[in-house]
């Protein structure tokens, strides 16, 4: 009777160890899977020009149809698939970085080739509302859309914020918020570094006038920029006061003007007076030179006038704007 109660203890023992044993296996199949559902894909919703916008997973085949987004995405160290007017992005963004050879041009910046989109099998698309708002329902049967407002009444009050702010946002749809921080970090302590040049020459607190001037419709125009524009955000930041005011912001950071409206800045004292202009279509020389209405002015009269580069970009994102700073100082401190 001893010998059968030992027996069947050893039994019962033995039925125990196995139990646990299938608990602790049952155990490590939950953790398994646990794991897996951390790395299932992620899900962020944003708010863009277009309501609320919510994105499953990570997107890597990127489109993107504005060249500031093409620009940031490169700042972030993301090839994009595709980007709108390749060539045109390489004569006026000039910020270092090269796309790969494998990006494709999908169009014009106003008119999306939709056929070219399609061929990238894209999982994100980036538009603007004021040029790809007809297209979108369009898109959106390719691919998931993002649409920035960079013309809206909300961005239009600083465009340098709004640059990165939208830049910000690109960063928590790639996942590479740590790059985005560290690229606006590198920016602004590099504009830091040409205010430095700047005081360097005793220039820091002069008022100025930024234009981009052109020929149109056989007339002579100024643009000139105003303080909500990335020229005037930057100068202002570099130590500089801009002496062009308006009532209400101007849309695109600038209005368009003649060589009478420079007549109201004619006494401003040590005024510095910067101009991009084309080589094939320099107004300065080919219509104001010889004139009085521009030869009296003081800032001509004092060679305080400062000529950027022809292809100097004014409406760029994070990297563009490093290299706007450093030709704004240049033009007036390498003379």
């Amino acid at each position: 009777m001893k010998k059968l109660t030992i027996v069947l203890l050893l039994i019962l023992l033995s039925f125990l160890a196995a139990c646990g044993g299938n608990d602790s296996g049952s155990g490590d199949n939950n953790e398994d899977h646990a794991g897996d559902s951390n790395e299932s894909e992620r899900t962020i919703t944003i708010e863009d020009a277009m309501g609320e916008q919510t994105i499953e997973g990570t997107p890597e085949n990127i489109v993107a149809l504005e060249w500031t987004y093409a620009e940031n995405l490169l700042a972030l160290g993301v090839q994009p698939a595709g980007v709108a007017d390749l060539d045109g992005f390489g004569q006026w963004v000039n910020i270092g970085e090269e796309f790969d050879e494998s990006v494709e041009d999908v169009g014009t910046r106003q008119e999306p080739n939709l056929e070219a989109i399609r061929r990238q099998d894209p999982d994100l698309i980036i538009a603007v509302q004021f040029r790809h708002e007809q297209y979108l329902d369009q898109l959106k049967e390719i691919a998931p859309v993002v649409t920035f407002a960079p013309y809206g009444e909300e961005a239009i009050q600083d465009h340098y914020q709004n640059m990165i702010n939208e830049m910000e946002t690109l960063a928590e749809i790639v996942d590479k918020q740590a790059e985005a921080e560290q690229a606006v970090a590198d920016m602004e302590s590099f504009i830091e570094e040409q205010k430095q040049r700047i005081e360097d020459a005793d220039l820091e607190g002069s008022q100025f006038l930024a234009t981009q001037a052109f020929t149109a419709q056989n007339t002579p125009t100024l643009r000139l920029f105003t303080d909500n524009s990335m020229v005037g955000k930057i100068m202002t930041k570099l130590g500089f006061e801009n002496v062009y005011e308006t009532d209400e912001p101007e849309i695109y950071g600038y209005s368009e003007v003649t060589l009478e409206a420079l007549q109201s800045f004619q006494d401003i004292e040590d005024l510095q007076f910067l101009y991009i202009v084309q080589e094939d279509d320099n107004i300065f020389e080919s219509d104001f030179k010889g004139n009085p209405a521009w030869e009296n002015l003081n800032f001509v009269q004092n060679g305080n006038t400062h000529q950027l580069p022809g292809d100097t970009w004014t409406f760029g994102g994070v990297l563009s704007n490093k290299v706007l700073a450093e030709q704004l100082v240049d033009a007036m401190v390498n003379e």
